[in-house]
């Protein structure tokens, strides 16, 4: 993103996370007369290879630290040798799966939109071998494609807000006006009528995924309007929308990863994403045997989403703006959409 490299540091883009039964036969599981232990410690045949190709450099952007992080911790745990390659831009990201298709990695593990058309080439023309991307859907037979219910994480992000607002006003600052990001604006809204309809819902988009001016700018006009609650959901542009809340004292809230630790006097909630635990489960159901290609969905239930001080703990102490009573109500709906009795739509 060029100029905004130190942004990206603090704030992630959206994006905005075994062998097959060939396989098997082929010899890559551990003979049954030996222990798990032992297979796993084994080297040669008997050890999966897996490459991780990233969209850019580890360090940049948590959302796929956090992803290559996932995938050594499974790596280390079940006997796998798995390396990082990272992009220097996203014009490389073809190169690098070519790369790893040329030294025989047993699965290649690519990441988000900016990979999509690359893997379509290289896994259709490499229709014996195993991918697997996060984060976005590519419909081949030899890739899976794990994908994350965002919108149930961002109903409870709308719930919290109408619960927490005194000005009946609510705000979200949002990257673009695409398809992609309707899971964060339409989950949001949702919530936000569920346990407030008489909110007002105010919505600006930047036409940007790294524009922290215009965020910014966009996050005054919404106070001025009177919101008090602000949601970030402009990628590196939640760095304006932080400053905003801080020059002028309403509160906000992050994407990804814990974001309060931030600025925990204005930022109160983060939405999350597990990126790691995506990457971990599917090294592990590789080298375990059940990898199979195919859509797997990560939601409230799984794990894969959540909202901080709900379905996760932080390292700030909970703003009295949110306070407990409102987060013991939003708890309730997390478990009501994962018990299935409360419907957050798929898609809007």
């Amino acid at each position: 993103m060029g100029a905004e490299d130190t942004m990206k540091k603090l704030l992630l883009a959206f994006t905005t996370f075994a062998v097959l039964a060939a396989g098997c036969s082929a010899g890559g599981n551990a003979p049954a007369d030996k222990p798990k232990e032992e297979a796993a410690g084994q080297e040669g045949a008997a050890k999966k290879r897996i490459a991780l190709i990233l969209p850019e450099k580890i360090g940049v952007n948590p959302f796929f630290q956090q992803m290559d992080e996932g995938a050594k911790k499974a790596g280390q745990e079940f006997g796998a040798e798995v390396k990082s390659i990272e992009s220097t831009d996203h014009g490389a990201i073809e190169e690098n799966l070519r790369v790893a298709v040329a030294e025989n990695y047993d699965l290649i593990i690519t990441s988000s939109f900016e990979a999509e058309d690359a893997l379509k080439k290289v896994a259709a023309e490499n229709p014996d071998r195993n991918f697997a991307i996060i984060d976005t859907v590519v419909d081949l037979p030899n890739v899976r494609s794990v994908t994350f219910r965002e919108q149930e994480a961002a109903y409870l992000m709308g719930a919290a807000a109408g619960l927490a607002t005194k000005t009946n006003k609510v705000g979200m600052v949002v990257a673009m006006d695409i398809p992609l990001l309707k899971k964060w604006t339409g989950g949001f809204q949702e919530g936000l009528k569920a346990t407030n309809p008489n909110a007002e819902f105010l919505v600006n988009y930047v036409g940007s995924f790294s524009d922290p001016a215009k965020a910014k700018e966009l996050a005054l006009l919404q106070a001025s309007k009177g919101a008090d609650f602000i949601n970030g959901a402009a990628a590196v542009g939640d760095l304006g929308v932080f400053e905003a809340a801080k020059e002028k004292g309403f509160y906000t809230s992050g994407q990804d990863v814990d974001r309060t630790t931030i600025d925990p006097e204005h930022i109160v909630l983060s939405q999350l994403k597990g990126t790691d635990a995506a990457a971990y489960e599917t090294v592990k159901s590789f080298v375990e045997g059940s990898f199979k290609p195919g859509v797997v969905t990560y939601g409230l239930k799984e794990k894969g989403v959540g909202v901080t001080y709900v379905t996760h703990e932080s390292q700030t102490p909970l703003n009295a703006f949110i306070g407990q009573e409102v987060v013991d109500k939003v708890k309730a709906i997390s478990e009501e959409i994962i018990a299935g009795t409360r419907k957050v739509p798929d898609s809007f």
